[in-house]
């Protein structure tokens, strides 16, 4: 009888429910647009619980795009939850799974590129529907930049199709008498990849069709407005850009390294939430332009992506409010290209010259982007031909040269005859300054010798161009902090002729890598007291900080000023002013002849003073806050008394 008592007993208990997974709405208009993700029904619910965004979305288990756990919903502990989570066309759809995930499972073995233990996909809980986009939305990812040519602009732009696109163009909204032009679409496959994981199925996703299309006949400094797709696809949003202007008397540029992109979700390698703040302030700069040229110079460690390929997609929709407004100008850095027998590698590099591009060996970066010039070098696999070198051109008074610090540049090779041949040639007396711009420091006080070889050969085989040819800014990232140096010469600071003593021209060197990425070696500490947290600034460095950023260049033909715009607050925090003839007048200690002082207010009124303070600014309600608060800021450091900011110091 106790027997059969129990089994009735069973037969009318509760049967346990599968939990239930859904995700509103299952069609997205947009990139971006926000999906919400609901469950319940989770038994015995664990911290290490979590949720897998797949795309396509019959990929295995283990290759996710990214996760988040459960435990980020606030009443998880109930069963219950959601997440909402904006996402990325990848073309496409998306399924979401959910895992149970135990401490037992956790191997250490198995980990992100920050060291994080991947979760475990052995005990699928629940998986959702499929969710996709609206089709005849257009392109995306647009993004612009200069040709080196007269009276044009190049556009490139993805699709999920070869099929044919244009690009339509006007100086008038929805007038497209500028005519249009036909787009050349190129691909990469997974098989022109060179290493783990860019081609493995983890890291490799469909990167769709790049557009190339170039708008002709521009005349200089004007306003035009330009559309991109087809009338059986879809055509984009209407986007415009200021063209550039060769008869311009001034330039405006905003410069930074190493910045990346950030994601809503957790992936296999580290990602970069400083970047969408870089990418506001200096959207909010632009704006403040209105009708002013200028273009934005992003030296290297672009995305990030080290191998997967979505980081990328990511990347260009964090941009696209710049880059389809002005041109988008790149160097390639270590996480573009290195790779483990990538054709040049000399003895003395094997310190250097690594895994960091996480098998891309510069393909996504080749064809995504295109740069002026021609310069390429073979990969020695069937890879396409690593491009976008080295190039130059010119914008108002100012000289850009970008090169390669991956890719040989000792005398003898192709690049370094370019950049001789090239700074051999500048008419100085239309182009004044002359800014070069790579990858890896040739100067740095960070605590990072890996690359000491090549900076060694740097300063033998380049220095020398650079002092020869006038150089005046030396632009580098790689080392995630700013650092201003001295008027510099084989580690030795110039006299600036400040008291009326004799002067040289020297390079100013700079270290802009504090876009985005957050992973800072430490400063070099004291050769006798190697590991105590110690680390002087030695007296050639005269800025340096740790705080995110990005810099802003504006130059006449009789000076340029260098300013660094921190992140926390969009305001100046180190400024240098040089003229045409070299010498650094502010951004100086006339007491002591060093450079490393500059009263901040000034440096806001030199810097943008034509374009932040005038009537532009006035349709940026949002920035309306900023000048009020900068204006209320400067009034109290003046009636204390405090209207002078030393810039030869250290921020943390």
């Amino acid at each position: 009888m106790i027997l059969l008592f129990f089994f009735l007993l069973s037969l009318v208990s509760p049967i346990q429910s599968k939990p239930i997974l859904t995700v509103t709405p299952k069609t997205l208009s947009k990139p971006g647009d926000q999906v919400l993700i609901q469950w319940s029904g989770i038994d015995s619910p664990s911290r290490l619980d979590w949720l897998g965004l797949y795309s396509p979305p019959d990929s295995t288990h283990e290759n996710f795009i990214g996760y988040k756990f459960l435990s980020s919903s606030p009443n998880w502990e109930s069963g219950s939850g959601s997440i909402s989570l904006p996402l990325t066309y990848l073309r496409s759809n998306y399924s979401f799974r959910i895992f149970r995930w135990t401490e037992s499972e956790v191997n250490p073995n198995l980990h992100d590129q920050d060291h994080n233990p991947l979760p475990g996909t052995k005990h699928l809980l629940a998986e959702s529907e499929k969710v996709g986009f609206d089709s005849g939305r257009g392109p995306e990812q647009i993004h612009l930049a200069l040709t080196g040519r007269e009276g044009e602009m190049r556009v490139m732009f993805v699709a999920e199709d070869p099929e044919e696109r244009h690009v339509r163009y006007g100086e008038k909204e929805g007038e497209w008498e500028g005519g249009a032009a036909v787009a050349h679409a190129g691909r990469y496959e997974r098989e022109d990849m060179c290493h783990a994981p860019a081609n493995e199925s983890v890291g490799w996703r469909d990167p769709g069709w790049i557009f190339d299309a170039v708008m002709s006949g521009l005349k200089g400094g004007v306003k035009y407005y330009y559309q991109v797709g087809s009338e059986s696809k879809g055509w984009s949003t209407t986007r415009s850009f200021v063209s550039s202007d060769t008869s311009s008397n001034e330039t405006i540029a905003f410069l930074f390294g190493d910045m990346g992109t950030a994601t809503p979700y957790l992936t296999f390698s580290r990602t970069q939430d400083e970047s969408i703040s870089t990418i506001k302030w200096i959207l909010r700069d632009i704006e403040a332009l209105g009708d002013k040229p200028t273009f934005v110079s992003h030296i290297g460690d672009i995305s990030y992506a080290r191998g997967y390929s979505w980081l990328w997609d990511e990347f260009f929709n964090l941009i696209e409010p710049v880059a389809s407004k002005v041109p988008y100008h790149v160097c390639i850095g270590n996480h573009e290209y290195d790779w483990p027998s990538q054709p040049w590698k000399p003895e003395w590099s094997s310190s250097i010259y690594g895994t960091d591009g996480g098998g891309e060996c510069g393909v996504p970066y080749s064809l995504r982007f295109n740069m002026p010039g021609n310069s390429s070098e073979p990969t020695g696999t069937r890879a396409p031909a690593t491009r976008n070198l080295y190039y130059s051109f010119d914008m108002g008074p100012v000289h850009f040269v970008y090169m390669s610090t991956e890719t040989n540049f000792l005398p003898g090779s192709s690049q370094y005859n370019f950049l001789k041949h090239d700074l051999e040639s500048v008419d100085q007396t239309k182009t004044p300054f002359l800014v070069v711009q790579g990858h890896r420091p040739m100067y740095t006080t960070s605590y990072e010798s890996r690359d000491a070889p090549l900076r060694e050969r740097m300063l033998e085989h380049l220095e020398p161009l650079f002092v020869k040819n006038n150089v005046t800014l030396a632009l580098w990232g790689h080392v995630h902090r700013y650092e201003r140096f001295c008027p510099l010469k084989n580690f030795t600071c110039g006299s600036m002729g400040l008291k009326g003593e004799d002067w040289e021209a020297l390079p100013v060197h700079v270290v802009i890598g504090m876009a985005g990425q957050d992973w800072q070696t430490t400063w070099k500490p004291r050769p006798d007291h190697p590991t105590d947290p110690v680390f002087p600034q030695p007296k050639m460095s005269l800025y340096r900080t740790g705080e995110f950023g990005y810099t802003r260049l504006v130059a006449t033909k009789e000076k340029l000023i260098l300013s660094f715009v921190g992140n926390h607050d969009g305001e100046v925090h180190d400024m240098v002013e040089i003229l045409a003839s070299g010498q650094v007048i502010n951004g100086g200690d006339g007491d002591s002849g060093k450079v490393g002082a500059v009263l901040k207010d000034e440096a806001m009124r030199y810097s943008f003073s034509h374009y932040v303070w005038g009537g532009s600014v006035l349709v940026l309600g949002g920035f309306v806050g900023y000048v009020l608060g900068f204006v209320l800021h400067a009034r109290k450091r003046a009636a204390s008394g405090r209207s002078w900011a030393s810039l030869k110091s250290e921020e943390t």
